[in-house]
């Protein structure tokens, strides 16, 4: 089973190096790792260029990055991760072993929130009681997929927000995810630089308003 990891990017120069020293192994055990610049101002490009990862170039969104960089990757497993996320030590095996069996086509790792504001423990657990009861994965917790599957239901869809509900809820009418229980590390900076609680209160309301049909594009507007 071959994997790519597909990491969509837009001006995080600050994570990137990093990310990219996190994924430098990974790339020496054969995974194909395809960086996706979504248009960057602050040389994330050049970075990955310069650390030796092939870097692809697409419109700006992440939807649309990360269909950039499927169409283009030539593993049998896509997984997707945020620039600002770090995979559990042996990620490679853990995805084989969840997809080995055949009873799932798809899955995601719990995550684990970092930062100083102790509630964000409480957030992590949350979010991963949530997933594990309504088969819905955030892009924060790295969802993979077999390529077969991906393809099948249309790849993630082209909106501004939301896509990994989307393709989650489109992913479940073919299996419910695989729940690896070993957590990726997602940077907290976003929930600390605008508020924990104000961030929880964000996120809730707009899941809700997503769930009732409110269009995507008033949603993103609401998220920026």
């Amino acid at each position: 089973m071959t994997l790519s990891i597909i990491v969509p990017v837009l001006n995080e120069a600050a994570a990137l190096p990093a990310l990219l020293a996190h994924l430098l192994p990974l790339l020496r055990q054969g995974c194909e790792v395809l960086i996706v610049d979504g248009g960057s101002e602050d040389g994330s490009a050049n970075l990955a260029q310069c650390a030796g990862f092939k870097l692809l170039r697409s419109p700006r969104g992440r939807a649309r990055q990360m269909n950039c960089g499927a169409a283009q990757a030539s593993g049998e497993v896509l997984l997707f991760l945020h620039a600002d996320t770090h995979l559990p030590e042996g990620a490679i095996a853990l995805v084989t072993q969840a997809l080995a069996n055949g009873q799932h086509c798809w899955g995601r790792f719990d995550v684990r929130i970092t930062g100083r504001h102790l509630m964000l423990r409480v957030v992590s657990r949350m979010m991963n009681v949530r997933s594990r009861l309504s088969g819905i994965a955030t892009g924060d917790q790295a969802i993979f997929v077999r390529r077969a599957a991906f393809e099948a239901v249309g790849s993630f869809p082209d909106q501004a927000l939301m896509e990994d509900v989307e393709l989650s809820k489109r992913l479940c009418q073919l299996s419910r995810p695989a729940c690896i229980d070993r957590c990726v590390s997602t940077s907290g900076r976003r929930w600390e630089a605008h508020g924990v609680w104000a961030t929880i209160w964000l996120m809730w309301r707009l899941r809700w308003a997503y769930w009732r049909g409110v269009p995507v594009a008033q949603l993103a507007k609401a998220y920026r």
